[in-house]
């Protein structure tokens, strides 16, 4: 909550100015950076800042000025290279300021001045896209059963709140996409006159570089790519792809190892069995969520356990999921209950949920079916019920949400593939259940000067998790057609927890 009320008292001094005032650029005129203060954070921001102000939609003249939040970090070393990196947050409708701390402990700006932008919509931009109705709904969604039609309703509802609210506000949802933030970096490298930068997206960040790479490629010496969203194929049934992989390293990785293995033995099979019994007889206990606090009520059914395990176990560590797995099989379902608490204690207005609902419905939803999506599902995971397979994972009930959401399809324009010979890296852990390690390489296809690795034992946004990856990136900075990857082949997943043999309660 503290971040929250640091956030609102910092775009409370950047007020609108009143109506009929000309702020910022003109329409299609250029993008402007004013230097301004840094947001009030929990961590301070260890450089500058300012704002970017660009168009809220290129494409429509008379139309209002948004603002972007900018944070400037200077390069540790006494010697920097004169190309910046440059980042780009995930989601979509990730706090990239809150990054940051992650990526200066990753020494992304060992060498180089690194620069963070909030997209628009985003946390400390303006305006803020934020949806506390949806923060409210995830919170009191512990407690319901995952994928019932009334856990849907509410869903909906509370999104449509959230868009009624920001529309009256005046706010255009159709210019919240790839496309315009993908013009918004490209008017920033103008505005702070940048010659050449180096770009590193994670997950929605690499969907945003690589169209950025496609539609803008001037001035981009370099692409680091970390957790990647192809954004040719990136869809709603693609999640239960990626799903299917993430899910399946952990179990593969745990059979080699020997006592992984003879203690938790056919983790697939366990793992059908605990989602048909969930779903047909959902839990409902009451625990402390994993921070402290006071108890909540959580109800554990197959669709839950399934978001819990793609959400890199809803905070719960990999090596842990054979033994949660397990436990749960013989009646003790604690850690995937505390985990499943988590989330009953939200950040009010910290994610930017409408950002994320005019990228997911533009671009993700269209063009496939619910359908589509059960038949995406059954082949990722057949004997799974159906209740569980209808939803996308991270994402349910997100063909009846876009319904309200109602911004146009954007996908003739985005769901595109991006050629370049532009030096790229291509960084995925093998444990990744959002987006599957095998997509760096599927999208590294069309990038010829590509360089891709997989990180063995390592979940969602890999680099701040593996030092081996720090290495390969600093790397590649300084040498972006030959990185010293070395360091990838000693790599192993940590050995699993292993727990005492349980009976059955």
């Amino acid at each position: 909550m503290a971040l929250l009320a640091a956030g609102l008292a910092f775009l409370g001094a950047l007020a609108p100015a009143p109506s009929g005032a000309v702020t910022g650029p003109g329409p299609g005129g250029p993008a402007r950076f004013v230097p301004g203060p840094c947001p009030s954070t929990p961590e301070p921001i260890p450089g500058r800042c300012g704002l970017l102000e660009v168009p809220e939609s290129r494409g429509h003249r008379g139309g209002r000025t948004i603002r972007l939040t900018v944070a400037i970090i200077p390069a540790t070393s006494t010697t920097p290279a004169q190309d910046p990196v440059v980042f780009m947050e995930g989601g979509p409708g990730g706090d990239a300021i809150g990054a940051i701390p992650f990526l200066v402990a990753s020494g992304v700006n060992r060498d180089r001045d690194l620069i963070v932008m909030t997209q628009r919509g985003g946390l400390y931009s303006q305006p803020n896209l934020a949806c506390p109705e949806i923060d409210r709904f995830n919170a009191a969604a512990v407690g319901l059963r995952y994928d019932a039609p009334s856990t849907g309703r509410l869903l909906v509802r509370a999104a449509k709140q959230c868009r009624d609210r920001l529309t009256a506000d005046g706010i255009r949802l159709s210019s919240y996409n790839t496309t315009e933030n993908a013009a918004d970096f490209a008017d920033l490298r103008k505005a702070l006159r940048i010659r050449k930068w180096n770009v590193y997206g994670y997950s929605y960040g690499t969907d945003l570089a690589l169209t950025y790479l496609r539609r803008h490629p001037e001035g981009i010496r370099s692409v680091a790519i970390d957790s990647v969203v192809p954004p040719q194929i990136v869809s709603l049934p693609w999640a239960w792809d990626s799903a299917r992989e993430g899910i399946n390293a952990i179990f593969a990785a745990c059979e080699a190892q020997p006592a992984c293995e003879r203690r938790y033995p056919d983790l697939p099979r366990t793992l059908t069995q605990q989602v048909r019994r969930l779903e047909a007889n959902p839990l409902t206990l009451t625990v402390p969520p994993p921070g402290g606090g006071a108890p909540v009520k959580v109800v554990l059914d197959g669709g839950a356990l399934v978001n819990l395990l793609v959400a890199d176990g809803g905070g719960m560590p990999a090596v842990d999921v054979p033994a949660a797995l397990d436990e749960l099989a013989h009646g003790n379902p604690e850690r995937f209950a505390r985990a499943q608490a988590a989330g009953a204690t939200p950040a009010v207005g910290e994610f930017a949920h409408g950002l994320t609902q005019s990228v997911a419905c533009a671009e993700w939803a269209p063009g496939y079916s619910k359908e589509d999506l059960l038949e995406a599902g059954r082949r990722a995971f057949p004997g799974w019920p159906d209740t569980v397979l209808a939803h996308a994972p991270q994402l349910p009930f997100e063909h009846d949400l876009c319904r309200v959401w109602d911004v146009p399809d954007r996908t003739a324009i985005q769901r595109v593939t991006t050629y370049s010979d532009v030096p790229t890296l291509i960084v995925s852990g093998t444990f990744d259940a959002k987006t599957g390690a095998s997509w760096g390489p599927y999208a590294g296809r069309t990038l010829p000067r590509s360089t891709a690795v997989r990180i063995p034992g390592i979940g969602h946004f890999v680099v701040p998790q593996s030092p081996c990856a720090q290495r390969v990136l600093a790397s590649f900075l300084t040498r972006p057609t030959a990185p010293d990857t070395g360091c990838v082949a000693g790599l192993a997943p940590k050995p699993f927890t292993i727990t005492p043999a349980l009976e059955t309660r």
